[in-house]
């Protein structure tokens, strides 16, 4: 983009202060194609000058590699950030993952997580799946002797349901809660188990929301036309949204945010995360992205206000339940306790 890009607004997640718009960086170590050493480099720099202070990884991407990265990227600029690293998960034999929340586990991870990052402590740390062998107690219990230790400042939960969230934080506080949530996964904010929305429980203890794939895995930005847009080792290309009868369906509604996008002179995407942004004071969607371009792109989304009227078109647009498909190809990425459909 060739516009003068916005200053990125400040928002509180618990008691850490962080951008408004923060950076998923999975996509620089797996999942959504090649990726190009340089540029991703690159773009985590270019997003620290333009005020994009919240980076969000995980010793899980790439299987360490992604913490490595980031941790090369911020050399020399720790100050300027907030780091934000996961554990729990771990890669199986047969292709699914393992969920591990033993205390013993917590430290091990989070030693090998300072060590990669090159730092002396982490500003968020997240279980990143709830164990459902392991009491949450034990596990945050663990996480809180971090923060004690001086390693971890503040402590999150990832895809965790209400009931988990209530026990977290009779241990310790807890500043945010990760889940995907975008105009087509809209679960967060339904009742689930115990009555209760996952969303309306995290702020009634003052949790903040880190929304992950705020754009759909990028469908909503209406570069993807087809299937076959997809490299040969993307994800996407099996993933149930983006396949067969769903994939048309949820063309539809793409359309139809580019066409009201088209309207007010913002892209479908700048669009799709200004209803992210407009969502509440205290939630913090994370983009991922592995250029400059989409960088920018969606730092210039931070400027775009919405009023009621366009807030209510796009929930006319896209209510609860409208994407097609669900949100995982393997049930085996339907963690443990995550209150949200595989």
């Amino acid at each position: 983009m060739t516009q003068s890009l916005p200053s990125v607004p400040r928002r509180a997640l618990g008691g850490l202060e962080v951008s408004a718009l923060g950076l998923g960086c999975m996509g620089m170590s797996q999942s959504y194609g090649p990726a190009d050493r340089v540029e991703s480099l690159a773009t985590v720099r270019r997003a620290l000058d333009l005020g994009v202070t919240f980076l969000d990884t995980s010793d899980v991407y790439g299987e360490g590699h992604n913490e490595e990265l980031v941790g090369e990227a911020i050399a020399g600029r720790r100050d300027e950030v907030q780091l934000a690293t996961k554990f729990s998960l771990r890669r199986n034999d047969s292709g699914g993952m393992d969920i591990d929340g033993r205390p013993s586990n917590v430290r091990a991870c989070a030693e090998a997580s300072l060590r990669r990052l090159g730092v002396d402590v982490i500003d968020l740390y997240y279980q990143h799946r709830v164990d459902p062998t392991v009491p949450i107690e034990d596990t945050v219990g663990a996480m809180a002797e971090l923060v004690q230790a001086g390693k971890v400042r503040h402590l999150g939960l990832s895809e965790a349901s209400a009931d988990s969230i209530r026990r977290a934080v009779a241990v310790h506080p807890i500043a945010a809660l990760q889940s995907e949530w975008s105009l087509w996964t809209r679960d967060l904010e339904s009742a689930g188990g115990g009555g209760a929305a996952v969303l309306t429980v995290a702020r009634e203890h003052g949790i903040g929301i880190v929304p992950f794939s705020p754009l759909g895995r990028g469908f909503l930005t209406g570069a993807i036309t087809s299937p076959d847009d997809f490299a040969a080792d993307d994800f996407r290309r099996d993933h149930p949204r983006f396949s067969g009868e769903a994939f048309a369906a949820n063309l539809r509604l793409v359309e139809a945010v580019r066409v009201m996008a088209t309207e007010r002179g913002v892209s479908a995407g700048q669009l799709a995360l200004a209803w992210v942004l407009a969502q509440g004071g205290d939630v913090v969607p994370i983009p991922g992205t592995k250029r400059r371009s989409y960088l920018e792109e969606n730092v210039a989304s931070a400027a775009v206000q919405l009023s009621a009227e366009d807030l209510a078109q796009l929930g006319e647009i896209a209510p609860p339940g409208v994407a097609e498909g669900g949100r995982y190809a393997n049930a085996a990425y339907a963690y443990g306790d995550s209150p949200l459909p595989a």
